[in-house]
């Protein structure tokens, strides 16, 4: 990942679970946390979401717009959300151009099986559009306290 704390945050554009057009340039003003997941309604997936969706009203209370990315079409996003009542929009992000641009599509490996997928990551980024923390250690279950902290 080549990214760092100070520079600005690739632009990007893609579909939210209701087939709008979504860019960085909506949340121009706003901190945005971006966060990269694998995939939806898997534990660790859902996990993040969830913690995600607990502690919105902090998040908000202290100015925080949030999306999700993964490579799930808008549909599978759609269901994802309202199995969890996720107050937030999710990104299909199914060429990996968002994924690309933030250096998170990366070559994994499980059970000796070389595959390329999403290295979960989330990116918070000021009301500038510069990037203001990168967390890559994500702990899914206490992911909004990385952000608030």
């Amino acid at each position: 990942m080549n990214l760092t704390i100070g520079t600005p945050a690739p632009n990007f554009s893609a579909n939210n679970q209701r087939g709008e057009i979504v860019t960085l340039n909506n949340y121009a003003g706003k901190k945005l946390v971006l966060y990269f997941y694998p995939k939806d309604d898997t534990p660790g997936c859902t996990a993040e979401a969830c913690s995600l969706r607990d502690n919105y009203e902090a998040l908000l209370a202290q100015g925080y717009a949030i999306l999700g990315v993964s490579p799930d079409k808008e549909s599978k996003h759609q269901k994802f959300i309202e199995k969890y009542n996720l107050p937030f929009d999710l990104l299909a992000d199914t060429d990996n151009a968002v994924a690309l641009a933030y250096g998170v599509w990366v070559e994994k490996s499980m059970y000796g099986r070389k595959y390329m997928g999403i290295a979960r990551t989330t990116f918070v980024i000021d009301e500038q559009g510069n990037l203001s923390e990168i967390i890559e250690k994500v702990d899914t279950k206490n992911h909004a306290n990385q952000i608030i902290s």
